[in-house]
């Protein structure tokens, strides 16, 4: 398994309460949940860092001003950072208030650009 099914679980009861239609697709390392046909979400467990990470698309202008936060991380498979996504560390959505934040701000993005 290449992903936390806990934080899975809690990120399910998000999207499921604001009755979005979503549908899981494992890709990238982990399970991203894909919202008009789209990656909005996911979680992926990093092997350097030995912990789960949530992956976020958030568009660049959201980027700009969330990666300055210590509990974000540019999302970087490939030496080079991809834009408009982001990766939260575990002490960035422990508590379910902030794990909603980052999932809203996922989806409001998705909504803005495809929905």
């Amino acid at each position: 398994m290449a992903y936390d099914e806990h934080i899975v679980d809690r990120i399910d009861q998000i999207i499921r309460s604001k009755n979005i239609p979503y549908y899981h697709k494992k890709m990238m390392g982990g399970l991203i949940f894909m919202v008009n046909d789209k990656m909005c979400c996911g979680t992926h467990i990093d092997k350097s860092r030995g912990e789960s990470l949530l992956m976020l698309k958030i568009g660049e202008v959201a980027y700009h001003k969330e990666i300055k936060k210590p509990v974000c991380l540019p999302m970087d498979f490939t030496g080079r950072p991809m834009r408009g996504y982001i990766f939260i560390i575990p002490d960035g959505f422990d508590l379910d208030s902030d794990l909603e934040y980052w999932v809203e701000l996922a989806l409001n993005f998705n909504k803005e650009q495809y929905g």
